[in-house]
């Protein structure tokens, strides 16, 4: 299951960071932005979303979530050879550690927050093909982005240190300030990331699947929303079937009572939305 490290949308105050930097550089790339590249998600950058968005085929809602990301797509122009110096970068998803080498001798480990059931961390082989200092708040001294093609997933640092050791994020890999500063300055552009670990796979959810924490995150959004108010286990029954029925119709999805692929991308952007959640 892809899902956005997060959604990127028109707020207020504006949402801001290196992920919407991004978007900007690439929608100036291919001609949809004309304006000043400064990492806020403001009006013009909104219009120009949505002017993109029609111009693909893509629902014109102006929200950067998979599916815009996707299609906005990684600069092809963009190639980062190996490193020489040989370093590598390895992410835990269980352990919640970063461990950094050069060649197969480990040259440091740091804690690491990691993404949350629902909004997981995405495992496999990546690079850092983007470095930014000193971006700001929730993003803290460092980011470091990785070729992940439906998201904007970074290791970076954090203004809330007290999530470190934790799955709290959006997707992203979050390190206190003072060991993402160190980090930033050995890795160069290229290094590989390889992220291992059980996570979320985004299982189809109809009633008859076993119990797990695919449900248990369901419900927990629906409650959250306002659908559900049974008790919140990893069990898939007819309540739970019944509150996710109510949620579709509201919008505008198939109401079977079924998760999918279009149902968990919805639950999670009417989240963020409810809760103004803007954290990377």
């Amino acid at each position: 299951m892809k899902i956005a490290s997060r959604y990127l949308r028109l707020l207020e105050p504006y949402m801001f960071g290196p992920d919407v930097m991004h978007v900007e550089e690439r929608l100036t790339t291919l001609g949809f932005y004309e304006n000043t590249i400064d990492g806020i998600y403001d009006e013009q950058l909104y219009e120009s979303v949505r002017a993109y968005q029609g111009d693909f085929g893509l629902t014109p809602d102006g929200i950067v979530g998979p599916d815009t990301w996707n299609a906005i797509g990684l600069d092809p122009e963009k190639k980062y050879p190996l490193p020489e110096e040989g370093y590598s970068i390895e992410i835990d998803l269980e352990q919640k550690v970063l461990t950094l080498k050069q060649f197969s001798e480990t040259i440091a480990t740091y804690p690491v927050a990691v993404g949350k059931p629902s909004t997981p961390t995405p495992v496999g082989d990546w690079q850092i093909i983007q470095k930014t200092r000193n971006p700001g708040g929730a993003f803290g001294t460092r980011w470091m982005r990785m070729n992940v093609p439906w998201g904007g997933y970074g290791i970076h640092g954090t203004n809330a240190p007290e999530s470190i050791g934790t799955a709290a994020s959006h997707g992203c890999v979050r390190m206190f300030n003072e060991d993402v500063n160190g980090l930033y300055d050995i890795v160069p552009l290229g290094t590989p990331v390889k992220i291992t670990g059980e996570v979320f796979t985004g299982r189809v959810l109809a009633i008859g699947i076993d119990p797990g924490p695919d449900v248990f995150q369901v419900k927990t959004i629906l409650t959250e929303l306002g659908y559900y108010d049974g008790e919140i286990d990893g069990i898939y029954n007819e309540e739970t079937a019944e509150a996710v029925r109510n949620f579709q119709k509201d919008f505008n999805l198939v109401a079977d009572g079924t998760v999918g692929v279009d149902t968990y991308d919805e639950l999670q952007l009417a989240r963020d939305q409810y809760l103004e959640d803007r954290e990377p």
